[in-house]
This record gives structure tokens, C-alpha cells and sequence, in this order.
């Protein structure tokens, strides 16, 4: 049995479907704030394999009360406050959950794993989920990979940045098992509704303007949330404690070209009366603080060490499917929608 950390969110409520293919059976442990959502894995926790609880990392008492009944074989931490722009308003949410929420699983896990047999303290993994935006943002080339260095520009990233030197000190202190990742901007199915792609599709669907920062030429580099789910499980597999792995898609897109090529689709699709276009509703907005330029992700170490590979490597194609999945899901949209209104 495995503790999913946010595991009803969007990577996390993909995530849990391979470990499920896998295998494991999970606690998934998710607080369902504005990007988690119980209907993300329903068809899962009624299942024997899945347990759900809805609570907080932040909440001592709660973790250490789960190690103690499950007598967990390894933890995946994917429970974050995660919204660039929500950071700059209220950074406080962000410390509290991305720190010292982080601190009170890497403590409760200390103090489980430390009384294990050799045998056991061998099999555990702690596998921490960062994000590429610790490492700031990149010139016109080059990529981020393992060993560069943190430079957070937002709230946000900086708390994730903190976290990740408290996953890392762990392991280097008290040899906790750990092993941190990160990946590039993520697409896919359950994407939280105030994400470019599904906010992009909730949106034009009602009329409403496409808001794109800038000119939309920052560029960002695209994994597919599938692809990405598959480098978890790799790593925690296969990963080696104390090391670190960067999954990315190979599929920089500045932010303009994937609305004006998300807008194409839906013409496809779904078009709109009179044969008016998608792409007139495109409105360019002022940049938000700390707004980084460009991301883009190396993950030749993850290949080398881990077997990674993406399959959904037409970024294009990835697209397309995706815009259909929340055609054919906009009741999950509105109520996400009407979900995140209350926070």
C-alpha cells in the first residue's frame, strides 16, 4: 500500500490509473481544493485497491494516523498549492502547504521508516513531485536538467524550491529514501480549470476572450500528463534514492501558437455559428509579476537511467485528443468551474 499525496488532482487522478494498471494498491490523501476533485477518481475509490480520504498534509496527526493503520511500502507527493498567479495574491497558502506540509510527511515518514526492518527500509521511496519552475527561467536556448541551479521567480515556485531542499536534506541527514522530480508544463485530461488549455476550451465555449500574457511569445515545453505519469512510476520503480529526474515533452510552443492552434481544433470540432472564428476572441493582457519567458525541460538522464520515453510525442496530435476529451466531458468542466468559484 502506497500514500498519494493529492492524488485526486490532475496529475495525481492520472497518475493513480497507472499505478492502478501497475498493481498497487493507494491511500489517496487529497484536501480537494480548487484542483482536486473527488469525481477525478471516483470510478477508482470504489474500488478495493483505492482508499480516499479527503484532509490535509498539513494536518500532523491525520498523516501519522494513516502510516499507522496502512503500514505504507512508499509515499508519492503530488499535494500542492500549485497556481502561479493565485501565489502572487495569497503566498501564505503556498508556504503552509508546500512547506510545511511537505516538512510534516518527510517527519511522519522519518519516524515510520527509521523503525522498519532492513528489508523494508530498503524497498520504501519517498518521491517528491517539484515543478521546472524552481529553476527560473531560460535564455533563447539550452535546457534545464538535474544539476541546475534554483532560481524561483514567484511564490510559488519558491516554495516548491524550499520544499525541495527540505526532501533533500532529509535524505542527506536522516538517509530517508527520497527522490525528487520535475517536468514541464503538463496537458492532458482533468487539468484544473484555470490552466491555459482547459481555460483556453471553458472560455471559448462561452464566448467569452481568450487572455493570452504579452504577445504570447513566452515559450513553454509540453508533456503530455500520460507521459508524465509513466516517468513517475518509473521513478519511483527505479530511481535511485537521493537522485533526481527532469521529464520533459521535446515540444517548445510559444503560448499564442498553442491557443491559435487550440482555436483551429475547435473550429473542426465544434464551430462556431455563422462561421465565425475561434481565434477572434484572442485578447492579448498585461504580463503578471515574475512572468518567466521560457521553460524547457532535458530529460536524457531519465531516459539513460530510467527507460523513459514519451508516446505521445506529436504535441499537435496530443492537443487534438485533448480539446476532445473536454468536449465530450464539459459537465466534469462546469462543475470544476463552479468547484474553484468556492475557493
Amino acid at each position: 500500500m502506497i500514500l498519494v499525496t493529492g492524488g485526486a488532482g490532475f496529475v495525481g487522478s492520472n497518475l493513480v490509473r497507472f499505478l492502478a494498471q501497475a498493481g498497487y494498491e493507494c491511500v489517496i490523501l487529497d484536501s480537494l481544493t480548487y484542483s482536486g476533485h473527488q469525481g477525478n477518481i471516483q470510478d477508482l475509490i470504489n474500488s478495493k485497491e483505492f482508499v480516499f480520504v479527503q484532509g490535509d498534509i498539513c494536518d500532523f496527526e491525520l498523516v501519522d494516523s494513516l502510516f499507522s493503520k496502512f503500514k505504507f511500502t512508499g509515499v508519492i507527493n503530488l499535494a500542492a498549492e500549485s497556481e502561479t498567479n493565485s501565489s502572487l495574491a495569497g503566498p501564505r497558502a503556498f508556504l503552509e502547504t508546500n512547506i510545511i506540509g511537505t516538512f510534516n510527511l518527510l517527519e511522519v515518514t522519518r519516524k515510520y521508516w527509521s523503525a522498519l526492518n532492513d528489508i523494508a527500509k530498503k524497498k520504501f521511496r519517498f518521491l517528491h513531485l517539484s515543478t521546472d519552475e524552481v529553476f527560473g527561467a531560460l535564455g533563447d536556448s539550452g535546457k534545464f536538467f538535474e544539476q541546475t541551479s534554483y532560481s524561483p521567480n514567484s511564490p510559488f515556485a519558491a516554495s516548491k524550491a524550499g520544499s525541495d531542499h527540505l526532501v533533500r536534506a532529509w535524505h542527506q541527514t536522516y538517509e530517508i529514501p527520497t527522490i525528487i522530480t520535475y517536468s514541464s508544463n503538463n496537458y492532458g485530461p482533468r487539468q484544473s480549470p484555470e490552466k491555459l488549455i482547459p481555460k483556453m476550451i471553458s472560455n471559448a465555449f462561452q464566448g467569452k476572450f481568450l487572455p493570452i500574457y504579452g504577445k504570447g511569445l513566452n515559450v513553454r515545453d509540453w508533456l503530455h500528463v500520460e507521459d508524465h505519469s509513466r516517468g513517475l512510476l518509473l521513478a519511483f520503480r527505479n530511481g535511485k534514492p537521493g537522485e533526481s529526474y527532469c521529464f520533459g515533452g521535446d515540444s517548445e510552443r510559444t503560448n499564442i501558437h498553442v491557443v491559435t492552434t487550440l482555436c483551429s481544433i475547435l473550429d473542426q470540432i465544434k464551430p462556431r455559428p455563422g462561421g465565425v472564428k475561434y481565434a477572434d476572441l484572442i485578447r492579448f493582457v498585461a504580463d503578471p509579476p515574475g512572468h518567466d519567458f521560457r521553460y524547457a525541460v532535458d530529460s536524457g538522464k531519465a531516459e539513460r537511467e530510467l527507460g523513459f520515453n514519451c508516446e505521445i510525442k506529436d504535441f499537435e496530435e496530443g492537443l487534438f485528443q485533448t480539446v476532445k476529451w473536454y468536449i465530450d466531458n464539459m459537465a466534469w468542466v462546469n462543475q470544476m468551474t463552479k468547484a474553484k468559484e468556492l475557493f
